[in-house]
């Protein structure tokens, strides 16, 4: 393996808009040129041809890793904005490739038959791809799906810019925040007019939702938290739903949704509704029977309460987990300090993948607040395999959700193309300390990172890092979850200030209150899959109107008057038609868990065989291929539905 080479140099802060420009400059003109290049010489050899595509693709991934990281999280508006801009010269361009005719002609033309089977499979791919984009429709087609294309790419800027800008806040009394946690308190200082300002912003609204119990306030900070954006982004959504219809209809699709599956492991836009039902019915029947004891027990406080709807459910449920589980939140939360969480987050994951953090001191951070670490195989420390990031706090200006991006994506075996994996990790954590739901979180996400990096040792960029299909990408994340809830795992990290380790008996509790209202949460979900799917197939006139529809089909709680959560659901713009991929991605995530060891989870022979054969090979194989490798068999419902009865 390299072991030579190095990552990227950031540049400092103030620099950044220089290094976003040169980077633009030089690696898109290095893409033209090859395009030219392949284009006027037009090579025979099915090789050279690949590498060739491989090294314009590499080139366009350069600009657009780096871009869609600054744009949501450089602390300088004008870094963002330039990092925006520079992601529309991406898409442009990629959109100007994917509708070359002289260019599809080119790989088209390729005998591939003496290929080895990875580089077959990338020919299929890439020439799948320009079929999907209308390469060969007529030139009025190909001229209007280039402007769709590129309209959608600022709808969906924008869209973003909005929710992340749109920090709503409600300002109240210190009497008000009765119920909250100490540190908490002390963080959130009274203003000289004798207010207290909460914002919408997860390290507010969660806690806040979750042990306020002031009930006006909790319903006021959830109505702000959910008419985020709104009613800016209500018109941008719409549009956007038009533009991808009208994108599938021009390329002889039915609706976004049939176009958009057709690479997914579902294949089907019309299965898509099925497997929402199939998992809305399968969670009915529990999922009522803990909305009853949610609302029961607000009728303790609220004798005439009829419903229970968001702006309660948080509160309700950790009552109900408190007084018939045991589990009090607050206690659970002095046992997972921040600084503690993230050391043993590289802890845990570095001993089951057999992986080695090292602090990198030479690191160029945009914020103080980001870590940065090399990962290497345990053992072989001088054969760096990527570099990591953490930024997890929350700030002005930076993404407002929990995700891992992209900053280089890693390429081996291809000469001068080899770089090294570099993957950042974006969320919105508390300094001190955390929700356990937080380092469930953390865990989840990091998945996503370890993916990457493993991943990234391939030799065609196509295929490396977390490039599977989009309806698998969740399951590995959603699988590490599984260590978040192990008590001898978690009893290596989580100790109290005291230094107490927590108790085994705690963390049984907790699992048995987590089980509590997982019926009910996953018919949430699939009301937020269901608005996935059906605002891109009928494209409603009123969103509002129909979320409510959508609403009271699917989840077990009502819609709270006067909201608009579609305006701040930016999932809408990532992720399109398949939200469902969470859920399908959880059903197999349940089924590779079943393979480990439950007692245990630090089992090294199969954590480094689903290591190998499902994490380290990105999109070598397809995602069903990959998980019947680890599995010794093709993946089920079985494990996730026992889960659902327990």
């Amino acid at each position: 393996m390299t072991t030579s080479l190095q990552p990227l140099t950031l540049p400092t802060p103030e620099h950044a808009q220089e290094w976003l420009d040169d980077r633009a400059r030089t690696h898109l003109e290095r893409a033209r040129a090859l395009v030219e290049e392949l284009k006027t010489q037009r090579p025979t050899d099915a090789a050279a041809v690949l590498e060739t595509w491989n090294a314009i693709s590499v080139a366009i991934g350069n600009v657009a890793s780096a871009a869609s990281l600054m744009s949501e999280v450089h602390p300088l508006e004008v870094v963002r904005s330039r990092a925006e801009a520079a992601m529309q010269e991406v898409q442009k361009l990629s959109t100007d490739l994917s509708l070359d005719k002289d260019l599809y002609d080119v790989l088209a033309a390729v005998d591939g038959s003496g290929l080895d089977p990875l580089a077959s499979r990338l020919l299929a791919k890439e020439l799948l791809d320009f079929r999907r984009a209308g390469v060969d429709k007529d030139d009025a087609t190909r001229t209007r799906v280039k402007e769709l294309s590129e309209r959608s790419i600022l709808l969906g800027q924008e869209f973003s810019k909005n929710i992340r800008d749109d920090v709503r806040t409600v300002r109240v009394t210190p009497d008000k925040l009765a119920g909250m946690p100490q540190d908490w308190v002390d963080a959130h200082p009274v203003a000289a007019d004798g207010l207290v300002t909460l914002t919408t912003d997860y390290p507010d609204v969660v806690p806040f939702s979750t042990f306020g119990t002031d009930a006006p306030t909790r319903r006021a900070l959830r109505i702000a938290f959910l008419n985020r954006a709104w009613p800016a982004n209500d018109t941008l959504l719409t549009e956007l739903f038009q533009n991808r219809r009208e994108h599938a209809a021009l390329l002889g699709y039915p609706d976004w949704a049939a176009y958009d599956a057709e690479v997914k492991m579902i294949k089907q836009g019309s299965a898509i509704p099925v497997f929402i039902d199939r998992i809305a019915a399968a969670a009915l029947e529990s999922g009522q029977i803990d909305r009853e004891v949610l609302l029961g027990r607000m009728r303790v406080d609220v004798p005439d309460a009829q419903t229970i709807d968001a702006a309660d459910v948080s509160f309700y449920s950790e009552i109900v987990r408190r007084e018939n589980f045991d589990v009090d939140a607050q206690l659970v939360r002095t046992y997972f300090d921040f600084a503690k969480v993230r050391q043993g987050l590289l802890d845990v994951t570095g001993r089951l993948f057999g992986l080695t953090y090292r602090p990198a001191t030479d690191a160029v951070l945009w914020d103080p607040d980001v870590a940065a670490y090399d990962v290497s195989h345990t053992g072989e420390e001088a054969a760096v395999l990527g570099r990591i990031y953490l930024d997890l706090h929350p700030r002005e200006g930076k993404y407002k959700h929990a995700a891992q991006f992209d900053l280089a994506t890693g390429v081996r075996g291809a000469g001068d193309l080899d770089q090294l994996a570099e993957g950042v990790l974006v969320c919105n954590f508390p300094r001190g300390l955390m929700e356990h739901d937080d380092v469930v979180t953390l865990f989840h996400e990091f998945g996503h990172l370890v993916h990457h990096v493993l991943a990234g040792q391939g030799r065609w960029v196509r295929f490396s890092g977390v490039a599977t299909e989009w309806d698998f990408v969740e399951a590995p994340s959603q699988m590490l979850e599984e260590w978040a809830w192990d008590a001898d795992v978690l009893r290596t990290f989580a100790t109290n200030a005291a230094g107490e380790r927590i108790p085994a008996a705690l963390v049984a509790k907790m699992r048995r209150g987590d089980d509590f209202g997982k019926g009910y949460g996953a018919r949430t979900q699939m009301f937020y899959a269901a608005m996935s799917y059906w605002f891109h197939v009928d494209v409603p006139a009123d969103l509002t109107a129909r979320t409510r529809e959508l609403q009271t089909q699917y989840s077990l709680f009502p819609n709270i008057a006067g909201t608009h959560m579609p305006a701040s659901f930016g999932h809408l713009e990532g992720y399109g038609s398949g939200y469902y991929t969470y859920m399908w991605s959880l059903v197999i995530a349940k089924d590779l868990f079943s393979a480990f060891n439950k007692g245990d989870l630090f089992d090294a022979s199969v954590a480094g065989r689903y290591r190998d054969l499902v994490l380290a090979r990105g999109g070598e194989k397809d995602a069903a291929d990959l998980v019947a490798d680890f599995l010794g068999r093709p993946y089920t419902f079985d494990a996730y539905a026992a889960w659902l009865a327990e």
